[in-house]
């Protein structure tokens, strides 16, 4: 099985819409999506930002996608206790969380202070978690503690399952970590995912019937590359690499 997860592009907020830049960008990714032509499902969060993105690749492929809502943003939002920001879970000030160890083990996360300070937002986590082992069941591959145990088999005239998601960078690293097994904080802090960025897990199973996802590919952005649309910092405190 192949997970295909994909950021929305460079977002207008205010009206949950795609800027100029970030139509731009939803075509230019259309046209790298044209040619996966083994997608067995696409999924999508009901926010504008991600349809809207998603859309220029649906009306390429010919498809559909199923919207469910715990693909939306994860955006529990909490006082930030050096700034006093009041907003979404992340952009903590290094010197703040990398002083806490229990932001770095993924259980001991859920403990901290700050991320108790919203009730709904550690039932909300467990919940995408649920979600996510739920659909992945659906094809095959169950969860058992911290790895997928399987018994689908996979034919070798028919194409391996691949899943697409259309979602958000918090919300894609919320999935990745129950995925992987590291903490949210450290994938919120420690990664970028740009706009319609491109991130790419798949199961490797070397003992049949136990399985474990892998990344292969984690944030790519060759189709603005080879586009010539520069890499927007939405969600970045510093400018991009471009080549």
């Amino acid at each position: 099985m192949r997970i295909i997860f994909i950021r929305h592009g460079d977002p207008d907020y205010q009206n949950d819409s795609l800027t100029k830049k970030g139509i731009r960008e939803a075509k230019l990714l259309s046209q790298r999506v044209a040619a996966w032509k083994d997608i067995t499902d696409i999924y999508c969060s009901p926010l504008g930002r991600a349809k809207e993105t998603a859309s220029y690749s649906l009306n390429a492929l010919n498809r559909e996608a199923v919207i469910y809502p715990w693909l939306q943003e994860f955006a529990y939002r909490i006082d930030d206790p050096v700034t006093g920001r009041h907003g979404v879970p992340w952009d903590f000030m290094p010197q703040y969380w990398t002083q806490i160890d229990e932001m770095f083990d993924r259980n001991d996360w859920k403990k901290t202070e700050i991320y108790r300070s919203n009730p709904e937002l550690i039932p909300a986590y467990d919940d995408v978690c649920r979600n996510l082992d739920s659909l992945l069941e659906k094809y095959g591959y169950k969860r058992e503690h911290h790895y997928y145990a399987t018994a689908h088999t996979q034919a070798p005239d028919k194409p391996e399952t691949t899943l697409v998601f259309f979602c958000h960078l918090g919300i894609t690293c919320v999935m990745l970590s129950h995925l992987l097994g590291i903490s949210p904080v450290l994938l919120f802090h420690g990664f970028y995912l740009a706009p319609t960025s491109v991130t790419i897990l798949a199961a490797e199973e070397r003992i049949p019937g136990k399985a474990f996802f892998r990344t292969q590919v984690m944030g790519d952005t060759r189709h603005l590359h080879d586009g010539g649309e520069p890499v927007s910092a939405a969600g970045y405190f510093t400018e991009p690499f471009s080549e």
